[in-house]
């Protein structure tokens, strides 16, 4: 696996890149504006210019964008649909400006309409978006959720349902975040979990939309529906499904980026990248010392209001 990191673009977006070849990078995910706004920046050519020239200079590896957490595919009310389409179809066009491979989307909440509502919704919001994008060269990648509030998306037969009902299908891939799926109730923590993950994932998505991962270990228990990260070893997830990632040949040469707290003002993935390429060859760590519980009963209709997660980058 290509492993990498969330770099920051403060000083501007050709920063990141820089920090990532300063952290051993071999793919970057970066925020090409403010995740927490509706404002739609224009990028000018000698931004444009400058992070491609960072791209070059540090080997060229895949970026990923992770879009705006205002946009809501599938919610039902217009307005809210609306500027999360044009927003995504921005999205779309400033990437492919930079030459950005994937923008990262979050599905979004149905808000109380119903899930079926609420996948359709997303399915026909991204025909849409790569009608008025044809020419676009960047790829959208739907997120797994964590199945937080009214959340779409958090199992793999969502995910699915919205492959099925998009006629841009075939533009469109998946990016795997290891602890939304862990807090939706997949148990990647044992080696007879992964398998039964990654078998369903095939059964109800294909393997072959897999472009990206999130690696993430995670403070919250399996089956908790809470979306929080922690760092790689750290969490209730533990190293053996990192180490069974890095080694999986079927995800070699698929950018796989943590997206933790950095940990140096200097270095901030530093030590995380190294360790994710120290695990490749080497023999499997030990499991955490806490084992994960039973996940608790699973409900995609909980009546609280989706959370947000706040970045600061």
């Amino acid at each position: 696996m290509l492993a990498g990191a969330h770099e920051s673009v403060a000083g501007g977006l050709h920063r990141a890149v820089e920090r990532g070849a300063i952290d051993g990078c071999k793919a970057i995910q970066v925020f090409t504006k403010n995740g927490n706004v509706w404002r739609e920046p224009k990028l000018a050519a000698d931004q444009i210019a400058a992070f491609r020239a960072a791209h070059r200079a540090a080997g060229s590896g895949p970026v990923l964008a992770h879009t705006s957490y205002l946009i809501n595919l599938a919610t039902d009310k217009d307005d809210i649909l609306t500027k999360s389409k044009d927003a995504l179809v921005a999205e779309v066009e400033r990437c492919s400006a930079l030459g950005v491979a994937y923008c990262v989307l979050h599905p979004g909440a149905h808000l109380g309409a119903g899930d079926e509502v609420g996948l359709l919704k997303v399915a026909q919001a991204l025909d849409e978006v790569h009608e008025r994008t044809k020419d676009a060269s960047c790829t959208i990648l739907l997120e797994n959720t964590a199945g937080q509030g009214t959340c779409v998306g958090c199992t793999f037969e969502q995910l699915g349902a919205i492959f099925e009902q998009t006629r841009a299908r075939d533009r469109v891939g998946v990016c795997f975040d290891t602890q939304h799926a862990f807090a939706a109730g997949y148990d990647l923590s044992t080696a007879e979990g992964y398998a039964a993950a990654f078998e369903a994932f095939d059964r109800h998505v294909g393997l072959h939309r897999l472009r990206a991962f999130h690696l993430n270990d995670s403070k919250k228990p399996l089956g908790s529906r809470v979306d929080r990260h922690e760092h790689l070893g750290e969490g209730i997830v533990g190293l053996p499904l990192f180490w069974r990632l890095m080694n999986d040949p079927r995800f070699a040469a698929i950018p796989g980026v943590v997206e933790t707290e950095p940990r140096d003002g200097d270095f901030p993935f530093r030590d995380e990248v190294s360790l994710l390429r120290g695990l490749v060859g080497a023999p499997e760590p030990p499991a955490p010392v806490v084992a994960a519980p039973a996940p608790a009963p699973f409900t995609l209709t909980a009546p609280e209001p989706p959370a947000r997660r706040a970045k600061k980058r």
